[in-house]
């Protein structure tokens, strides 16, 4: 008699979609300029440069939006 509680086999692993680095690299660089824009904000008088971290920071929020809008599982 076979024992149906054991697993016999593994299953196949899920195949890794393209772009699955995009949103950690995006989540690393959100994170970074948002640091940066908030050090340099404080910490200096030029606030071109703190902009232009914001401006990026900004950018990588509504890239990992759009990302996870277009690419969430339809339910």
């Amino acid at each position: 008699m076979t024992d149906p509680y054991r697993i016999t086999e593994a299953p196949a692993a899920a195949p890794k979609r393209p772009g699955s680095l995009l949103r950690p690299l995006l989540w690393l660089a959100f994170f970074v300029t948002t640091a940066a824009n908030v050090t340099l904000s404080t910490a200096t008088d030029n606030h071109w440069i703190s902009s232009a971290f914001g401006l990026v920071a900004a950018l990588c929020a509504v890239v990992l939006i759009v990302h996870h809008r277009r690419n969430r599982a339809r339910s």
